[in-house]
């Protein structure tokens, strides 16, 4: 069993991603989000994604359409649906989001956006295949 005090842990961690636990069929990753930064916009194919907001302001922009988030919010994008998630506020934007099936390599963290950029470009951020 994992256990964990999910607003707490996200709330801890500096680092733009890192994955806390991958399944066969799931992951859960942590985020945080500079002020005036953003995920970046991005399609799943193939992978469903739900995103719970722990702390700060920002923007989901997903399939179109714009909406606030901040504490507390959650927000479900379906597989192969256009998304982004931006921080609009003064502090960082931090969130835990679950993706079916894994979307990212098991205990992977990227300190940047940049370096997970740089590692999804190099194909080193691959979700494990069995």
């Amino acid at each position: 069993m994992e256990h964990y005090t999910i607003a707490t842990v996200a709330e801890k961690s500096p680092d733009f991603r890192r994955v806390l636990w991958t399944g066969r069929h799931s992951q859960l990753v942590i985020m945080t989000i500079p002020p005036g930064g953003e995920i970046g916009e991005e399609i799943h194919e193939g992978i469903d994604q739900i995103l719970t907001f722990v702390s700060g302001t920002g923007e989901a922009r997903v399939a179109g359409e714009k909406k606030a988030v901040a504490q507390g919010d959650l927000v479900a994008v379906p597989a192969g649906t256009k998304h982004n998630f931006v921080n609009t506020g003064p502090n960082p934007l931090v969130l835990y989001t679950v993706y079916g099936p894994p979307e990212h390599a098991d205990q992977a963290v990227h300190r940047t956006k940049e370096e997970a950029d740089a590692a999804e470009a190099a194909g080193a951020d691959e979700p494990p295949t069995a």
